[in-house]
This record gives structure tokens, C-alpha cells and sequence, in this order.
């Protein structure tokens, strides 16, 4: 059984529908897209950046933060590519994940906010990841990286490795996809029932969110949905899901179609459960660190 604090935490994401209405699909999409760009940014707070050794560079008119512990850090360094539908930007939860995993496990991370949509495609979105790597490889050796992200930012992930695979580049040491969501086409049985439970997700969201990244591309483009592409030759990969969250579905099918995979289910735990600062987030982080740093 989940926490106590991991229960209250979904019962009121799901009962105020706060982060639920972000991902909800149909005409109301496009005016919370554009509210969110209208809005502040989240962005690592002035205490973060007292605490780590915070930085901002620009790559192809992109943000590209990257954080690291004061002093010696992890001789890996992780590419992370936040979740958001593909279509929101890095959330507080996001750059708190993140931080703490520099704080307290010593990882330095790369955290690009690459272009979203619907102001760009899977194309534009894909091809930004792919050459980001590709300049990563000049500084750093490609057994030093790790290749990771949450939700729409696995798929992204998962995508860049096949990308890069095809494209002759050397792979990265792991990689790391947490809830990933690699399916654009929400169609499979268990999900109806399953989005009952869900606190931050639903189909139609997911439905919409997908059509605005992936325009003439399509669903079932591997590089939107990587779940049809080939895993053949992609680095060890450890993976979460949560029994709770509609892309269980999509991380089962991983699991199924890449048996080598180290898959960590939390049984009732909401999406994106191992990103939050709940007990068994904490635990997820440091399996995460375990998993950098071995």
C-alpha cells in the first residue's frame, strides 16, 4: 500500500483537478497552452542556486540549465528531458527533482527546455535533441552520459537514442525513463479504467497533446511513439511506472518487448510518482543514483 502522504497527495491532486486540467483535451487545450506561455516559468529557485553550481547556456535559441553539486560530482553526467505533454514547459517539480538529485546524490545534469509544441513539431522537437547529444559528445566521453526524462521527456529520450543510433553515434553508458510515455495513441483496454484513478492525466489529453506534437508525422511515428521503434542496440535502460497513471501501459509494454529492461512498478502511484519529494520518491531517487553513478 502506498504512504499515508502518497494517498493524500493524489486524493487532492485528483479531487481539485490542478495539474488535471493542464492535461485534459478538447477546445479548452490551445487556451491553456497559451495561458502557460503567458505565465512566469518555473525555473530553479535563488535557494537552489545558492546551494548548487547553477548555470544557463543557449543551444540553437534553447535554455540549456545544467546543475550540478558545489564541489566534486557524479564522473556521469545525465541529459534530462522534462515531462509536460510536449507541449508545457519544466514544472517546479521538475527543477526540484532535479536539484535534489545534484544536492543529494551528487549528479550533475543537463536539462535542456527544448522547443514544444504546438509552436513546433516532432521534427523540429526530435532534431534539437538529436544535435544537443551530438554536441554533448564533444566534451564528454558517451560512456560518461546517461539519456533520461519523465513522461513526454522518456519519450523524447527513448527517441533520441534511436535516433542517434541510426545515426552512428555512439551510445550513452544508460538510460532512464520515468512514466514514459510512448504511445501517443491512448488505445489500449486498461486505460479507460485506469484514468479513473489517475490524478494528473487523462485519455483525451493525452489524445491532443499528441496530434499537436506530432502534425503530418502522425501517432504512430517512432519517433512520437517510440513503443514501434527498434530497441535493438539502445543502452541498459531502467524504467518506473506507476499502477495509477493511464502510461503504465506503455511501460509494461517495454518491459514486454525488451525483457532486459529493470522495471519499478509502484503499485497505486500516481504519474511521475519517483519525480516527488513522497517516501517512495525518495526511495525511486536514490535507485535512480545507484543507477547513474554504477
Amino acid at each position: 500500500m502506498p504512504s499515508f502522504s502518497a494517498r493524500v497527495f493524489a486524493f487532492i491532486l485528483r479531487t481539485t483537478g490542478t495539474v488535471r486540467k493542464n492535461f485534459t483535451g478538447g477546445p479548452g487545450m490551445k487556451e491553456r497552452i497559451a495561458a502557460a506561455r503567458a505565465a512566469t516559468p518555473e525555473l530553479p529557485s535563488l535557494k537552489q542556486r545558492a546551494q548548487l553550481d547553477i548555470s544557463k547556456d543557449v543551444f540553437q535559441g534553447q535554455d540549456v540549465w545544467t546543475i550540478a553539486p558545489k564541489g566534486t560530482a557524479s564522473a556521469r553526467r545525465m541529459l534530462y528531458f522534462h515531462g509536460g505533454g510536449y507541449i508545457y514547459a519544466a514544472s517546479k517539480f521538475h527543477w526540484n527533482f532535479l536539484c535534489h538529485l545534484a544536492d543529494k546524490h551528487g549528479i550533475a545534469i543537463i536539462a535542456p527546455l527544448y522547443p514544444l509544441a504546438p509552436e513546433n513539431d516532432v521534427t523540429r522537437t526530435t532534431q534539437f535533441a538529436l544535435d544537443l547529444y551530438e554536441h554533448l559528445l564533444t566534451h564528454h566521453k558517451a560512456g560518461d552520459l546517461v539519456i533520461a526524462g519523465d513522461s513526454a521527456g522518456a519519450g523524447l529520450a527513448a527517441a533520441t537514442l534511436m535516433l542517434a543510433r541510426e545515426a552512428g553515434l555512439p551510445m550513452p553508458a544508460k538510460a532512464l525513463l520515468i512514466c514514459p510515455w510512448l504511445n501517443a495513441a491512448p488505445d489500449h483496454p486498461d486505460q479507460a479504467a485506469i484514468e479513473k484513478r489517475d490524478a494528473i492525466l487523462t485519455i483525451s489529453g493525452i489524445r491532443d497533446a499528441g496530434r499537436l506534437y506530432a502534425r503530418e508525422a502522425g501517432a504512430d511515428d517512432p519517433r512520437v511513439s517510440p513503443i514501434h521503434g527498434s530497441w535493438v542496440g539502445l543502452p541498459p535502460i531502467l524504467a518506473f511506472g506507476g499502477s495509477d497513471d493511464i502510461l503504465v501501459v506503455d511501460a509494461r509494454a517495454l518491459k514486454a518487448k525488451v525483457p532486459t529492461v529493470e522495471y519499478v512498478e509502484g503499485a497505486a502511484m500516481l504519474h511521475d510518482w519517483p519525480i516527488f519529494t513522497l517516501p517512495e520518491s525518495r526511495a525511486a531517487q536514490a535507485r535512480v543514483a545507484e543507477w547513474v553513478g554504477g
